[in-house]
């Protein structure tokens, strides 16, 4: 499957932090979550992919053209939404499409108008006077008219209700009908990544844990509840973290490897990511 955007042990030190080669896969046709704790690397991850700052190691490919090398040829075809908007306070949506007009050689009117309307966005109403929510749908609005095949959105649902953030899950899950699309987003909402992606990569302390297809995740962990007899003798192997309570202990197991031999529960992507962490701490 082709990829529209790749990361290969892309590294990037800093004092005190290390993005540490990190590898990624955004196939065309599928929205990827990209999670982590505050400094975990993800606007780090995105600052390199967008060429805003350079990396120490890798390889970076957005739309197949080399970040570093030749990026000007695709930009007009990212999108890129960040956590806060960046249009002048004085602006109102007809002066942001004037304004698009002259930065976007395939800038469409008519879309950006129409996501304004479905968004409910006033056409005259300036900035200063929007929520964070309707910032947040303008910029989503101008990175879909411009004719993107690769949408980056660094927590552009967070602080949102979630209305709002359900109608924009809905706009992205529209966007990649089209098979020629993607959608990398970075957010701390599980929820909505559990709602709306196909794979989830999981960053911590600069490192990926794991980046794979949400249904296989969902499909090889579980939960599983028993002693501390009972959890002394499962193999090491057979799980990934634990938290021992009161009750006893609960276990992040491989579902696989337990089959027909204990009864275990579903297990959520929070579940996954906070069970991977425990095992590393």
């Amino acid at each position: 499957m082709e990829s529209n955007l790749s990361l290969k042990n892309v590294t990037k030190k800093y004092d005190g932090f290390t993005l540490d080669h990190v590898s990624i896969d955004v196939p065309s046709g599928c929205i990827m979550g990209f999670i982590g704790a505050n400094g975990a690397g993800k606007t780090t991850t995105i600052k390199l992919i967008l060429d805003l700052i350079h990396k120490d190691e890798g390889q970076i490919s957005v739309l197949g053209q080399t970040v570093g090398a030749g990026l000007s040829k695709v930009k007009e075809n990212i999108g890129v939404v960040l956590d806060e908007s960046n249009f002048p306070d004085n602006m109102s949506v007809k002066d942001v499409d004037r304004i698009m007009k002259n930065i976007y050689q395939n800038w469409n009117e008519e879309q950006f108008f129409s996501l304004a309307q479905r968004f409910g966005l006033p056409l005259d109403k300036i900035v200063k006077n929007y929520s964070r929510g309707m910032k947040m749908k303008l910029s989503i609005a101008v990175a879909l008219s411009h004719n993107a095949r690769l949408l980056i959105l660094d927590e552009a649902t967070s602080g949102l209700d979630p209305i709002a953030r359900d109608e924009i899950l809905d706009v992205l899950l529209d966007f990649i009908q089209d098979e020629r699309h993607s959608v990398f987003m970075s957010s701390h909402i599980i929820s909505d990544l559990e709602k709306a992606c196909d794979y989830i990569t999981f960053i911590h302390q600069g490192m990926i844990v794991f980046s794979n297809t949400k249904d296989e995740l969902l499909e090889s962990y579980g939960l599983l509840k028993c002693t501390q007899s009972e959890f002394e003798a499962l193999d090491p192997a057979m799980f990934k973290g634990y938290r021992k309570n009161s009750f006893g202990v609960e276990v992040l197991v491989l579902k696989k490897q337990l089959a027909g031999k204990h009864v275990i529960d579903p297990a959520s992507i929070e579940d996954i990511m906070l069970y991977h962490v425990k095992e590393r701490n």
